[in-house]
């Protein structure tokens, strides 16, 4: 069972230059010890992250080989109901919050597993704030 809910700016957290924080390692650490979840659109933006790091040479192939294997070997779960919740819950909160579908996607998840959100995004830790949902990031 896995004990948060991570996004695309957390994860990106480890393995971009500059973009770690103090709680980084320690997330990650839980991430490995306990699990996650994520939505499914997850992988893709992790994706393009990494595709338009490298062609901003942020990062190199080499960097972005490692830290996709690196993601490949956590207890990671991508859970599929995201998508039975898109056009009726996950966008009620978009509307709500006056969030983009995607952000969205993360909190309705957080919600709907009860666990706590790992992000270092603003608007999605105002947003979970004002839902109760606990922050982790």
């Amino acid at each position: 069972m896995a004990a948060l809910v991570l996004d695309c700016s957390a994860t990106l957290s480890w393995f971009m230059p500059d973009e770690g924080g103090p709680g980084a390692a320690e997330l990650r650490e839980r991430v490995t010890n306990e699990g996650a979840v994520v939505p499914v659109l997850w992988p893709i933006e992790v994706g393009n992250v990494f595709l338009f790091a490298m062609r901003g040479r942020r990062i190199d192939p080499a960097q972005r080989a490692a830290a996709l294997e690196a993601l490949g070997q956590l207890p990671i779960e991508i859970d599929t109901g995201t998508l039975n919740e898109i056009w009726t819950a996950t966008l009620a909160l978009a509307d709500e919050l006056r969030l983009t579908l995607y952000d969205a996607c993360y909190l309705e998840l957080a919600r709907r597993r009860a666990l706590p959100l790992a992000t270092l995004d603003k608007e999605l830790r105002t947003a979970g704030r004002k839902l109760g949902i606990p922050l982790l990031g």
